[in-house]
């Protein structure tokens, strides 16, 4: 089970999933890799994208999702997951660019980033084909088209 933070602090509210659809989507790769905690998502513009993606990452633009898996001691047992913080903006622009549909394209953002607080990353070759196998499958499960193929 996954419990939910949304936060909406975008300026820009419409064309949004539901929480429905976030709690989905969340779900059914926590089932996957059976794990239970809590995930806050976080919709934000690009000035604070662009600012915590500077941040952390050293690099001075927005992005479409950050995550940030939560880090604990090991004697102590919080069931937090972590943080995904997704730019409204760039999610529609980048949906719009690759011909994707609007929800579709939330779905894949939101699993991307579920699957990095989860572990996996795409620094190198063999670790993104892996990642990349395993959102394309999840896509599947919900019905939508292979994320990185592009009309």
């Amino acid at each position: 089970m996954i419990i939910l933070d949304l936060q909406l602090v975008c300026s820009n509210v419409n064309n949004l999933p539901n929480i429905i659809k976030f709690q989905y989507w969340l779900e059914l790769v926590a089932k996957l890799f059976k794990v239970k905690g809590e995930v806050t998502v976080r919709i934000v513009d690009e000035e604070e994208s662009q600012t915590l993606n500077f941040l952390y990452r050293g690099i001075n633009k927005p992005t479409n999702v950050l995550s940030f898996p939560f880090e604990s001691s090991p004697y102590i047992q919080i069931p937090l997951l972590g943080d995904l913080i997704i730019c409204s903006s760039i999610v529609k622009c980048q949906a719009f660019e690759n011909n994707k549909r609007n929800e579709e394209y939330w779905a894949h953002i939101v699993i991307h980033g579920m699957l990095h607080l989860l572990g996996y990353k795409h620094f190198k070759k063999k670790q993104a084909k892996k990642m990349e196998r395993l959102e394309i499958k999840i896509m599947h499960m919900l019905g939508y088209s292979n994320p990185y193929l592009f009309d």
